[in-house]
């Protein structure tokens, strides 16, 4: 069956040539809203530490937390925003040198992490068997994702280039802790991407991710952690250090890093902010700037000091001060710049504009999806229409249906069943992992649980 030409109907299995045309016309005007149907509720009069004071030091993914902390899309659809800058991924596939490609994927691994800043919403949970799609023939992609595990929680995501060249896939195993004043969030899983046309794999993970201020002050977001991107056919390798905030705040936001080839020669040096942008320059430029700037006492600003992280203290984690402006660093080159974000961001969850876009829903696409796709999920679809009642109610009923099923399988001692994809070995790397094992675009949905 060619999957661009024939659809099914996902309740009765019937081939639906004549809406091919429909969903052509979806695929071109999507990802056009630029604003959610309702602002944000304000959480000043939540309280959370009711709920997190027993939780200190535990994995929080068994936690139920009232949906006045969450942000209107299931982490799915958050995982999805790894391709906000996929232009990144087709440059790279363009690019003849492979020191050259390996720090625009550099680039294109810190901008998928972009997204996050002052994203202090937590999304919601996908319930086991839950789906996402996104296609975007003007991107040239299209992604499928699925919740493959619920205890532990795993994601398992599948993009793919429309013109085969690229391939870009992972599991992502989040755990959450809490420590008094802040959540600490570690993405585990490996990320893998392919240019198919170079015969190029590269893997990496992502930093950590920390949420201060969780019961008082102001909440904000820092990411720290070294990732390390290895090109597996040449052997070339990029160091990326996502610095943490240190006591002056000074580092807040700063990644630096350096490409090496398989020698462990040092070819490129890449710096910048991951709020921000990142550039690539020579070492030895690099090297003599920095010594230069020694010399004469570099940013001579005096930076207040940032006190002390203390879990129990009655203070919050004071913000540092960020100057957002890079430093370029003559004989730089720009490899990345984020996105400017709309004007109304901050009153609809700190969305960029292609997160305003993830959770639309246009007439006639429900036909079109499978079930099991979050954008039908009922919780999420009240929240971001403000209906915050319904959306709790929404959520504790789907919450109950997800543990009668669990039940109903264990006492007829019946395994879960994934649709999408099947735990396996990744080839390059001999871990553990979720692969796709195709056919979700063939659209025969017959067989995918009931599960909203």
């Amino acid at each position: 069956m060619n999957s661009e030409e024939e659809f099914y109907d996902a309740e009765t299995g019937e081939t639906l040539l004549s809406e091919f045309t429909l969903y052509k016309s979806y695929l071109v005007q999507m990802c056009t809203r630029k604003t959610l149907p309702a602002e944000m509720i304000s959480r000043h009069n939540f309280s959370v530490w009711s709920i997190l004071k027993k939780c200190i030091g535990m994995e929080l993914s068994k936690i139920a937390m009232p949906v006045v902390f969450n942000e209107p899309l299931s982490f799915l659809q958050r995982i999805s925003e790894y391709m906000e800058h996929t232009n990144l991924i087709h440059k790279a596939c363009s690019l003849s040198d492979s020191i050259d490609r390996m720090q625009v994927v550099a680039a294109f691994a810190v901008s998928a992490v972009a997204s996050q800043w002052e994203r202090t919403g937590k999304p919601f949970n996908p319930l086991l068997g839950e789906t996402y799609e996104l296609t975007r023939e003007d991107e040239g992609y299209r992604l499928i994702s699925e919740q493959v595990s619920h205890h532990p929680p795993i994601s398992a995501f599948h993009a793919q280039s429309l013109k085969q060249e690229f391939e870009f896939h992972g599991s992502i195993y989040p755990k959450l802790k809490f420590w008094g004043k802040s959540v600490e969030a570690e993405p585990k899983g490996i990320m893998t991407l392919e240019l198919l046309k170079h015969k190029e794999v590269y893997t990496w993970t992502n930093p950590m991710c920390c949420v201060h201020n969780i019961i008082l002050g102001k909440l904000w977001i820092e990411q720290y952690g070294t990732v390390e991107i290895v090109n597996h056919r040449t052997g070339d390798k990029c160091v990326l250090n996502f610095k943490p905030c240190g006591m002056f705040g000074k580092e807040l936001h700063k990644v630096e890093g350096h490409i090496q080839d398989k020698s462990k020669k040092k070819r490129r040096v890449i710096y910048g902010k991951w709020t921000e942008c990142m550039y690539s320059m020579d070492p030895k430029v690099y090297e003599a700037y920095k010594k230069s700037d020694k010399k004469t006492g570099g940013d001579s600003k005096k930076l207040k000091p940032v006190s002390e992280y203390s879990l129990f203290s009655e203070e919050s984690d004071e913000m540092p001060e960020v100057q957002e402006t890079v430093t370029v660093i003559p004989g730089s080159a720009l490899l990345w710049r984020i996105l400017p974000r709309p004007a109304d961001s901050a009153q609809m969850y700190n969305f960029t504009s292609f997160a305003m876009t993830l959770n639309e829903l246009e007439p006639g696409m429900e036909r079109l999806l499978a079930p099991t796709d979050c954008r039908l999920r009922p919780d999420i679809r009240a929240m971001e229409n403000g209906d915050m009642d319904s959306s709790s109610t929404e959520k504790e009923r789907l919450e109950e249906k997800q543990r009668a099923s669990r039940r109903e399988r264990s006492v007829d001692e019946e395994e879960w069943s994934t649709s999408w994809f099947q735990l396996g070995t990744n080839p390059h790397t001999g871990a553990e992992d979720w692969l796709y094992t195709g056919g979700y675009f063939d659209r025969n949905y017959t067989d995918c649980p009931s599960i909203y």
